[in-house]
C-alpha cells in the first residue's frame, strides 16, 4: 500500500512509549529504534514529522514498584524517565516532538471517558470502575483480527494487561482500593485512576488531532493496547483514528526470548558495562526488517564494531585522497547508490537493503583510492552521501571517524578480502582459499563473520 498522509508534506505519528518503572531493556529498544529510522526515513523522502511519545508514569507496575520501594510515584518514576532519555541518546535516537506523561493528562482522559459515556460505550461496574462495552463497538478486533463469534459479552478486566487471548470489557477509570496507596485522582465517577489503554487515546488526541497518519509499537502491543485503543478513540469521535499501523517484531537474545532465568536479559548498562558502544548496538538493532525477528548476541555486536571500524577507515582514507583526477566511475557509483538506497527504504523500510547499498559504495569507493581514480573533490562527494545515508542509519558519524585499529591493515590487504568477499559468494572457493593464503602471506589473518563480512588481523 501507497503511503500518502492525511495533509500533505506532513505526518502525525505517534509512537509507544515506555512504562517507567525500570530500566528499558534492548527488546523495548529495537522498537524504538525501529521508530526512529520510520521517523528518519519519512524526513528523507521530505515529510515534516510530528512524533509523540507517552511516558506511562501510573499503570499496575508502577504503582506496584514505587510502593513497593517506599517512594512517591511522581518520584519513583522520574529516575526511569531521566534513564530513559540517555538511553534514546546513547543510541543516537532522535528526540520527539512530544514526551507527554500520563499523570500530566489525567483531565483529558476524564473528558475522553465522559464522551464514550455520552455515545453509550461506557458503563460504571458495581465495583464502581469504568468498563468499555466492547459489544457496542461493533468494529472491535479488526486490526488484530479476532474471531469474536464464540466470546461471552459481559467479561470484564480491570488489569492493565491481560491475556491475548482474553476479549472482555476493559476499564477506563478503575476505581481506587488500598493497592493504589495515595495514587488517586477525582472523577465524576468517584475516585480512581485511569486504565491503561485510555492514556494514549487521549494523549494522541490532544496533540495529533483525532485522527492521524502513523502509530507504531511492538507486536505485543496489537492485542490487547493497540486494539482497545482503536475502540476508545473512534469509539468517541466516529471516525477513523489512524490510517497506517507498524508493528515490530520480537528481538530474541541467542535465540532464545529474553529472560533474567535464562541469563540473556541486558539493559543499555549492561551492555556499556561490557564496553559495547551505542552504534555498536544501534547497528545490530536496526539489522534487520521490522516485522522479522531480531536475533541479538555479543557474537553480533562483534560482528557490528569490526564493520564499522571499517567504514571509519574508508571515511579516513577519502578525506585523504589525492588522486590527480576522477575516473568515470564516480558518477556511476554515487547515482547507482541513491537510487538503489531510496528504493530499498522505499520498499516497506528494507534496511537490510539501504545497508547492503553502504557497503557496496565502500567497496567501490575503495576500488576507486585503490586505482587512484579519486581526487580529493571526488572523495568528499562520496562522503557527502555517505552523511546523507547516515540521516537515515544514524550509525556512521563521517566527520567523527578517525584513524584508529583498522588504519594498520593496508588498502591492498582490504582489496583482497574484498575480492574474496566475491570468490565466496560466487561459490569459488578455490579462488577464495587462494586469496585467504596470500592474505597470510603477507602477514594477516582473516575470519569470516556471518553476512559476508570478516575480521583482518595482523599475525
Amino acid at each position: 500500500m501507497a503511503f500518502r498522509s492525511i495533509e500533505p508534506g506532513k505526518v502525525g505519528m505517534y509512537t509507544c512509549g515506555p512504562t517507567v518503572y525500570n530500566y528499558a531493556h534492548i527488546g523495548n529498544f529495537r522498537a524504538y529504534a525501529f521508530e526512529d529510522i520510520l521517523r528518519r526515513t519519512l524526513e528523507y523522502f521530505g515529510y515534516e514529522v510530528k512524533q509523540v511519545m507517552n511516558l506511562t508514569d501510573v499503570d499496575d507496575k508502577t504503582i506496584r514498584d514505587s510502593r513497593k520501594a517506599g517512594i512517591p510515584l511522581r518520584e519513583f518514576t522520574q529516575k526511569y524517565k531521566d534513564a530513559f532519555f540517555a538511553d534514546i541518546k546513547f543510541l543516537n535516537i532522535e528526540p520527539a516532538a512530544v514526551y507527554p506523561a500520563a499523570t500530566d493528562h489525567i483531565a483529558e482522559m476524564i473528558a475522553l471517558i465522559q464522551k464514550l459515556f455520552d455515545r453509550g460505550l461506557a458503563y460504571q461496574a458495581e465495583d464502581k470502575s469504568v468498563y468499555f462495552a466492547i459489544d457496542k463497538f461493533p468494529d472491535y478486533g479488526k486490526l488484530a483480527r479476532i474471531d469474536r463469534d464464540n466470546q461471552r459479552p459481559g467479561v470484564r478486566i480491570n488489569a492493565d494487561e491481560y491475556a491475548k487471548d482474553s476479549v472482555a470489557d476493559f476499564a477506563l477509570w478503575k476505581a481506587w482500593d488500598e493497592n493504589d496507596g495515595d495514587v488517586a485522582w477525582d472523577s465524576p465517577w468517584g475516585k480512581g485512576r485511569p486504565g491503561w489503554h485510555i492514556e494514549c487515546s487521549a494523549m494522541s488526541s490532544k496533540y495529533l488531532g483525532e485522527s492521524f497518519d502513523v502509530h507504531t509499537g511492538g507486536i505485543d502491543n496489537m492485542f490487547p493496547h493497540h486494539e482497545d485503543e482503536i475502540a476508545q478513540s473512534e469509539g468517541a469521535s466516529g471516525r477513523k483514528w489512524v490510517n497506517f499501523w507498524l508493528h515490530c517484531e520480537h528481538l530474541m537474545v541467542d535465540g532464545a526470548k529474553m529472560s533474567k532465568s535464562l541469563g540473556n536479559f541486558y539493559t543499555l548498562r549492561d551492555l556499556q558495562a561490557k564496553n559495547w558502544t551505542g552504534r555498536e548496538i544501534r547497528f545490530v538493532l536496526i539489522g534487520a526488517h521490522y516485522r522479522k525477528k531480531l536475533n541479538f548476541t555479543l557474537d553480533s555486536l562483534a560482528q557490528a564494531r569490526e564493520t564499522l571500524r571499517r567504514f571509519d577507515a574508508l571515511f579516513v582514507r577519502l578525506k585523504k585522497a589525492q588522486g590527480a583526477s576522477d575516473g568515470e566511475e564516480i558518477a556511476e557509483l554515487l547515482a547507482s547508490a541513491e537510487i538503489r538506497f531510496r528504493d530499498a527504504l522505499a520498499d516497506d523500510l528494507n534496511i537490510a537493503g539501504a545497508l547492503a547499498v553502504l557497503h557496496d559504495l565502500m567497496r567501490g569507493a575503495n576500488k576507486l583510492c585503490d586505482e587512484g581514480k579519486l581526487s580529493g573533490a571526488g572523495a568528499e562527494k562520496i562522503l557527502a552521501l555517505f552523511r546523507k545515508f547516515d540521516r537515515v542509519c544514524g550509525c556512521f558519524d563521517v566527520d567523527a571517524a578517525q584513524a584508529g585499529p583498522g588504519e594498520e591493515i593496508p588498502a591492498e590487504i582490504t582489496q583482497l578480502a574484498e575480492e574474496r568477499v566475491a570468490a565466496r559468494k560466487a561459490k569459488n572457493f578455490a579462488e577464495s582459499d587462494r586469496l585467504r593464503d596470500e592474505i597470510a602471506k603477507r602477514g594477516f589473518a582473516i575470519k569470516d563473520l556471518p553476512g559476508n563480512t570478516y575480521e583482518i588481523k595482523k599475525i
